[in-house]
Parts: structure tokens; sequence; C-alpha cells
């Protein structure tokens, strides 16, 4: 039997700005509006009137990995649907506010679950339902076609539109800030 030859180490390829991790080094819940950060921002009806959206499996992947970290992955989204729940139920999402217009006491109260404060969120939104929020958060992030008045309070506007891998642009950058991404790559690529 012939032996085995170890894998190199594989480096991680992901880099953000220092300045960023610095800010994201201390986030121990991450706050996601579902439409147009989860999702695309589509509304689609069936003939029945059921709302069905489409989920990114990279940003289900990401919530996953954040959990893993010791990052509390959080929903709060003005909209319900079965749809979402099951979703997030899927990905083991316990903190969720549905059909919540006023976003920053849903917020205050999934903290004061944790026993969290302001200083340890992360948030991202699209919209000006999500401004107070992300105001508010420690770091807060806008996806690429994020509402101008909410990419001006960014701190991080990632490359990717919501829906197509924009909420894991902000996972992994939380799991780097949290010095927690090589070690979960190197256990996924072993």
């Amino acid at each position: 039997m012939a032996a085995r030859t170890a894998l190199p180490a594989l480096q991680p390829a992901l880099q953000f700005d220092p300045a960023l991790l610095l800010r994201a080094q201390e986030v121990r819940v991450a706050f996601f509006d579902v439409d147009g950060v989860l999702t695309d921002g589509g509304l689609y009806f069936s003939e029945q009137g059921e709302t069905l959206k489409r989920f990114n499996t990279l940003d289900g992947h990401g919530l996953k990995l954040l959990q893993q970290a010791g990052i509390t992955p959080a929903v709060i989204t003005g909209r319900d649907s079965p749809a979402l729940r099951l979703r997030l139920t899927a990905l083991g999402v316990v903190h969720a506010r549905f059909g919540t217009e006023d976003k920053r006491p849903a917020a205050e109260a999934i903290l004061a679950e944790l026993g969290l404060g302001w200083a340890q969120a992360a948030a991202m939104g699209d919209d000006w339902p999500d401004l107070a929020v992300m105001r508010r958060a420690a770091f807060a992030c806008a996806p690429a076609q994020a509402h101008a008045e909410v990419q001006a309070i960014a701190h991080h506007v990632t490359a990717a539109a919501g829906g197509a891998g924009a909420a894991r642009e902000l996972c992994d950058l939380l799991l780097i800030a949290s010095c927690r991404y090589a070690g979960l790559l190197a256990m996924h690529a072993t």
C-alpha cells in the first residue's frame, strides 16, 4: 500500500482592509435583513398568493459558519413567509423577528436575550427600514445594490449583490476578524 502524502496547508485567499477587521473584531451577533440581503429583493407570488423566495447557498453556509465560530446570526425582517421560516429553521437560525417594520426594538430585544450590546453587533441591510439598526451597530454592512443612503452609512459595501453572496461576504469578514476563518477553512479542506 502506498503511503499517503500530506496535503499542503490551505492558505486563505480572502483579504479585507485591516481597519475593517479591527472594527469587526468584537462582533458576537450579526443582524440580517431578508429581502435584498438574503434574497435578491424580488418577490415571487404563486397562483395561490404564496410568497416564494430564492436563497443563495453561499449565504446559508456563511450563517452556519458564524454559528460554528460563536457568532450568532439573527434575522429581522418586515415580511413573513413559510418559505423564510423553513429556510431559517434549516440553517439553525433561532433568533428571528418577522413582520417587524420598526427593527431597532427587535434588535434590542435580541441583544438583551443574548446579554450583548450594540458594540458587539454587526448589521446588514439594504433600505431605509434597516438604518436605525445599522447606525447603532459597531459594524454596518450593505450589499452592492443597497439604497444610496444605506451605502453611505455602511462601513463596508459588498462586491456581491443581495441574494448573490453578499451575506456570505459579511460572514467571511466577521470570521476573519474573529480569527476563526483559517481554522474553519482547514476543517473543510482536509
